[in-house]
């Protein structure tokens, strides 16, 4: 079972660094059933993005296209989202499930979106929710660790080491504060 709410959230400014992060993080053992990523994906009039999904095999294409195969290949769950005020987002991890439950609840309040909903059901303050979706939209990259406190300090100092421009800890601590505030 996750411990959803301790989360390690590094902003990475390009999908190498994301990669890389993904990478170490694998290396140390971290399972990857734990991890989220996040990005936007383009689109243009003379390219066609999208993903599907043959059984054991997801294929995309776009300009991010191999990034996000080998994103899908070693995590668990998939999913793409066109979010209001976002635009396309590609979503890997056990983030898909927490987002299709704050649609399917209808916990999206306060003018948060699908995103920002699920965000904040898993204990990520509003105001680092609100920065996140930011980031997401200025084209950066997210990358969420889930688990046990340990694990997740640990983990922000393997997003810093690859190149995060911030990573932050979210503990339960902080969710309930942030509920009774």
């Amino acid at each position: 079972m996750l411990e959803k709410y301790n989360s390690a959230v590094g902003l990475f400014s390009n999908h190498e660094d994301a990669e890389h992060a993904v990478k170490d993080l694998e290396k140390c053992g971290y399972d990857m059933k734990k991890l989220s990523v996040i990005g936007k994906d383009y689109h243009s009039e003379e390219n066609v993005v999208g993903y599907y999904n043959t059984g054991d095999r997801m294929a995309t294409w776009g300009k991010f296209g191999l990034f996000w195969g080998w994103v899908w290949g070693i995590l668990f769950g998939s999913a793409f989202f066109l979010i209001p005020g976002i635009g396309p987002v590609m979503v890997g991890g056990p983030l898909v499930s927490w987002i299709l439950g704050a649609l399917e609840m209808s916990v999206i309040t306060g003018g948060l979106t699908a995103l920002g909903g699920a965000l904040a059901s898993i204990g990520i303050p509003e105001d680092s929710v609100l920065r996140y979706e930011t980031a997401l939209k200025a084209d950066k990259f997210i990358l969420i660790v889930h688990g046990s406190v340990q694990e997740v300090e640990k983990a922000r100092g393997i997003l810093m080491q690859n190149k995060a421009e911030e990573a932050n800890v979210h503990h339960e601590e902080t969710a309930k504060l942030s509920i009774m505030a």
